[in-house]
């Protein structure tokens, strides 16, 4: 096998000292020193969160201050990394909400294993699960990042809206309304 020399051009003078990388490095440095900085100083300041924005999985209560979910586990099931856990729990006849199916005894996100993709949003036929703004999540041990039903309520909190499943009364009224 033959090796054929590549012929190179000689340096000038100004490239054998680096003097033009030297200038166009500079210009680059002095460029970023006048142009307003694009760094933000977190947490005191956040980032603007997007319209859409799918963060963290939580468990609303209604505009009564009542559990939404009935345990129907639907987003348990459509979850890809498996991150939610839901032990069903059943209501207690005497209880005054007891005309709904049951509640969840113990609900469980863990947030190390959640890909935040809003499928257990979409799936909720209560609209129990909402995904929140927060988009910043830490804790010390691996037990601290799996979200309990307790702290998922209080992540969560209270969001209005039209559905009236625990009322007797207001269902009562639109089964009587859907009859005539």
């Amino acid at each position: 096998m033959a090796v054929i020399p590549v012929e190179r051009k000689p340096l000038t003078f100004a490239e054998r000292t680096y003097i033009p990388q030297i200038i166009s490095g500079l210009k680059t440095t002095l460029k970023h020193m006048v142009r307003k900085p694009i760094t933000l100083e977190y947490p005191e300041q956040r980032p603007e969160i997007p319209a859409g924005y799918r963060g963290v999985p939580t468990l609303v209560y209604d505009p009564n201050g009542r559990e939404k979910c009935v345990s129907c586990q639907l987003c348990e099931f459509v979850c890809p990394p498996k991150a939610i856990r839901i032990t069903p729990g059943e209501i207690p006849s005497d209880d005054p909400t007891a005309h709904v199916e049951k509640r969840p005894e113990e609900f469980k996100i863990d947030m190390l294993r959640c890909i935040y993709c809003g499928l257990c949003q979409e799936v909720c036929p209560e609209e129990a699960i909402w995904l929140q703004n927060q988009f910043s999540m830490s804790g010390y041990t691996r037990e601290e990042m799996v979200n309990d039903k307790k702290r998922l309520y209080e992540l969560g909190g209270t969001l209005p809206d039209a559905h009236f499943k625990w009322d007797k009364k207001k269902a009562a009224e639109e089964a009587g309304n859907g009859h005539h």
